[in-house]
């Protein structure tokens, strides 16, 4: 391997090749190669039925693939399980919140920040006497926002609130790739603005790949985009290479300007 492509790949976090997913006689992800730079802002797009979601299925391990090789930081995670692929630094949000009801911000990040630590599960009755998650909680509820609701249980906050303290729980993990599976579906208006600054303040050296169908959010976040339909891959470029292609307007970008 030659200097520069060795730098090439040292630069490549995520990716997976000639990625396949088939149900029964369904591909629902065909032959999908994908790179993901180290501190990208790279947004994966797409109508409805893409397969956006069975990708991330499969990089996350939700789901065994078909066919194809995924590997994160140079090395193959194709067959591992999910938590090992959160432990080597891999790590996702929901579409749909997966959040304790009961329990506060502050409870939950403890929790989270001390079993990332290997503290065990039950952080919060440690935080008066474990200064490092103490110091390590109040600086996820800053950063997202969320030191004001902070003792407040989870049942009780705002829909855009239960989205911030959701990544805060990622990024308690210190992934070096974050997954953003749809971070502002369902957050009501008045609560998008808080989270769109929230996810384009992300720290750099984490590598983000977003999945959204706010034009708004992806076009303002990302600084490359991949297009999925019907499983395959259509096109990948910057954002104004990617609004410039017709066939992209056709299948997406018409749509999503027709329904506003």
């Amino acid at each position: 391997m030659d200097l520069g492509a060795a730098r090439m790949s040292a630069d490549i976090v995520l990716s997976c090749q000639g990625l396949v997913k088939r149900f029964g006689g369904i591909t629902a992800t065909n032959n999908v190669s994908l790179q993901l730079e180290r501190g990208a802002r790279h947004a994966l797009i797409g109508p409805n039925g893409a397969g956006k979601t069975t990708l991330i299925n499969l990089l996350t391990g939700v789901l065994p693939p078909s066919s194809g090789r995924i590997a994160l930081l140079g090395k193959d995670i194709s067959h591992l399980p999910p938590h090992q692929r959160v432990r080597r630094g891999l790590v996702r949000t929901f579409q749909i919140n997966q959040l304790f009801e009961s329990l506060t911000p502050l409870q939950t990040l403890a929790m989270a920040v001390s079993q990332h630590m290997g503290q065990g599960g039950n952080g919060w009755q440690a935080l008066g006497h474990a200064p490092r998650i103490a110091n390590r909680c109040e600086h996820l509820l800053a950063q997202f926002h969320l030191t004001e609701v902070m003792n407040q249980v989870t049942q009780e906050l705002a829909y855009g609130k239960r989205r911030l303290l959701e990544m805060a729980i990622a990024l308690a993990c210190q992934p070096s790739v974050l997954l953003l599976d749809e971070p502002v579906a369902g957050v009501p208006a008045g609560e998008r603005e808080e989270l769109l600054q929230t996810v384009a303040a992300l720290p750099a050296d984490v590598s983000v790949l977003l999945i959204e169908h706010d034009m708004d959010l992806v076009f303002s976040f990302a600084k490359r985009m991949t297009v999925l339909v019907n499983g395959a891959v259509l096109t990948e470029g910057t954002p104004a290479e990617v609004a410039a292609d017709a066939r992209v307007r056709e299948v997406y970008l018409g749509q999503a300007d027709h329904h506003g």
